[in-house]
């Protein structure tokens, strides 16, 4: 299971570099699809012992909210705004690459750091889920279009994710339920919300309505 785990991760980490160079919406919305399903098998691959009831549902509801659902409603709402280019992030792609690298080793050091209760995890369990979460917030804060700031947001979800499964061995069903509702709803409203900017001003550039302030 270790190993079938490890080539979950470094898929994930490719995908990561992958959304850091993406120009258009369409493939950024199937990498960040790639990744809830990822994420979903990943906690199917590293549990350990004989699988429960409980632990499939939960793996196959994320795998169906993050794999399916968010990126459906991402793609209605691309869609209806038009446009599949992120035409001027406020970081170009090729520093974006470049800065992935630092974040990927950057995310190595701190996980060769990180003292976790586990110990039976797959070896790049941690920095793959350290550079999920920076490439998230490195989408919200680097792209100027609202749609692919919430798509970085559902990539960091991701990564807590699989930060979760590596430091808690076991979380009430309950909570892991919230945590997807809450992320459902937040996506969900996002994806209204832009769809409601795109309708009125005819873009998603949220620089254009920093405008409108004041």
């Amino acid at each position: 299971m270790d190993a079938t785990a490890d080539r979950l991760l470094l898929v994930l980490i490719v995908s990561d570099i992958a959304l850091l160079g993406a120009r258009r919406l369409g493939r950024a919305i199937g990498l960040a699809a790639l990744q809830g399903i990822l994420v979903g098998v990943l906690a199917l691959a590293s549990h350990h012992g004989p699988l429960t009831v409980r632990t499939l549902f939960l793996a196959v509801l994320g795998i169906g909210l993050r794999g399916v659902l968010f990126p459906i409603l991402l793609r209605f709402v691309a869609r209806r705004a038009g446009g599949d280019r992120e035409l001027e992030p406020y970081v170009g792609y090729g520093p974006s690459l470049l800065l992935g690298i630092a974040m990927l080793g950057g995310a190595m050091a701190l996980g060769a750091r990180l003292q976790l209760p586990a110990t039976e995890l797959p070896a790049l369990l941690v920095t793959a889920a350290l550079f999920t979460m920076l490439t998230g917030v490195f989408l919200v804060v680097a792209r100027r279009r609202a749609l692919t700031q919430c798509l970085g947001y559902v990539v960091l979800e991701n990564g807590i994710y699989g930060f979760g499964v590596a430091t808690v061995s076991e979380v009430p069903a309950l909570v892991e339920l919230g945590a997807l509702l809450d992320l459902f709803l937040a996506v969900l409203v996002m994806g209204v919300a832009i769809y409601r900017i795109t309708a009125e001003f005819d873009h998603m550039d949220t620089d254009q309505l920093d405008a409108l302030k004041g």
